[in-house]
């Protein structure tokens, strides 16, 4: 079958991997001069079934409306012209609930774990080395009571599948990562999450990339796709800068993007771009930088180690398409990093990145087949794309085939909209 994979992110790469290894005949299209150049460049770096909580909850609401006078909370609103924004946020709203939050939080986990193992095949599959860890994360918490909430709330993932959590004391912390000892005084403790993982997701695209196109697959970079055309309920055609594509199927992996495409289909997909922040440091010639990935749960910034470079990551910014930055919009992440990491890294010359993340207002990503029989959404991935890539291109790919996916796919189909 001729599949068009339209976005060469994480997931539309790992889709691509899975559906040519499958034997289909596939083509990528994307507007980028290569793999993984937008959100899959500067994520947070970490395969995280520890951290699957859904973003529409309880406390949301609040943290939302004290961002309008304030600038160091982790989630912003910032009022824009785009009527689109204000619709997204009243559905973000309505899964502020608790129950809401509950079911969201664990569709996602249940396909968090199965992306973890999926990711795991790949890379014995092809040996790709992306500057991986498989050590787990630590969450850290700064204050004791918060500590035992964040406790409490990951009993919901222990209890629903996800083993290696347990809370270790402050000095167990830099046992566990001798690169927080000289901060260890202002850790309450922490959540280590044994079988997390992490990894550079833009090294991994790369390295797919390079084994496909050995294999047949065709890549359309820098082209920009504009529009999809319909005959009756199948997809017939795909609309480029560069003209048009046809194909058996087509799977939908524009991410923020994937609402625009759509609209001459008369299709609204409820995914909006969320802003996110990284900043990434040299650490050569440094010796004070985690070995494994760090989140703190107080200012909600994470910390990952990516070969000779530490990653860091804050932010959700609910501001439109914009993806620009100033330095200032870094310095809480830069402060928290000199502050837990002294000798982490090269702080005087930070690179800076913001990125749009494609959000759904429920917080699972949209996999599956909607009312077009040959389009199949790969969607959606929010915060922790890179944890659910894998697996999701599984699925993606088993649906192509008309197979049934390996697992339940309730809360995660896009009828739910």
């Amino acid at each position: 079958m001729k599949v068009v994979v339209l976005g060469g992110g994480v997931i539309g790469i790992t889709t691509a991997y899975e559906l040519a290894k499958r034997g289909h005949e596939v083509t990528v299209v994307e507007r980028n001069a290569g793999p993984a150049e937008e959100s899959s460049y500067g994520n947070a770096g970490i395969i995280a079934p520890g951290h699957a909580y859904a973003w529409a909850s309880p406390r949301a609401p609040l943290t939302l409306l004290r961002s309008l006078w304030r600038d160091d909370t982790a989630l912003r609103f910032k009022f824009t012209l785009d009527p689109k924004l204000y619709a997204w946020s009243l559905r973000f709203l309505a899964n502020c609930t608790a129950a809401r939050n509950r079911a969201n939080t664990l569709n996602k986990l249940r396909l968090c774990i199965y992306s973890r193992d999926a990711l795991k095949a790949l890379r014995a599959d092809t040996g790709i080395a992306y500057d991986e860890t498989t050590v787990g994360t630590l969450y850290l918490y700064r204050d004791a009571g918060m500590l035992e909430t964040g406790m409490a709330n990951m009993q919901l993932l222990t209890d629903h599948g996800l083993s290696g959590l347990k809370g270790v004391s402050a000095a167990r912390v830099a046992e566990l990562e001798p690169a927080l000892a000289p901060a260890v005084d202002g850790i309450a403790g922490a959540i280590h999450s044994a079988y997390d993982e992490s990894g550079d997701s833009n090294k991994l695209c790369r390295g797919l990339v390079a084994l496909m196109e050995d294999i047949g697959v065709s890549f359309r970079w820098g082209t920009t796709v504009t529009g999809l055309d319909a005959e009756g309920d199948r997809i017939a055609r795909v609309l480029t800068d560069r003209g048009e594509m046809t194909g058996d199927a087509y799977v939908m992996a524009l991410a923020s993007y994937t609402p625009l495409v759509l609209k001459g289909l008369g299709v609204r997909m409820p995914v909006y771009p969320i802003k996110g922040y990284s900043m990434t440091v040299s650490t050569e010639g440094h010796n004070g930088a985690p070995s494994m990935p760090v989140i703190d749960e107080h200012y909600l910034i994470a910390f990952t180690p990516m070969g000779a470079r530490l990653r860091a990551t804050s932010t959700a910014e609910f501001a439109g398409y914009d993806t620009g930055f100033k330095p200032a919009d870094f310095g809480p992440m830069l402060k928290v990093a000199r502050e837990l990491f002294p000798a982490g890294g090269d702080y005087d010359k930070p690179d800076y990145f913001a990125c749009l993340r494609p959000m759904t207002p429920d917080g699972p990503p949209v996999i599956g087949a909607g009312r077009h029989a040959n389009l199949y959404y790969n969607t959606g991935h929010g915060h922790i794309g890179w944890t659910m890539a894998a697996g999701s291109a599984r699925i993606a790919a088993d649906l192509v085939d008309g197979r049934e996916p390996d697992i339940d796919l309730t809360g995660l189909t896009p009828d739910r909209f």
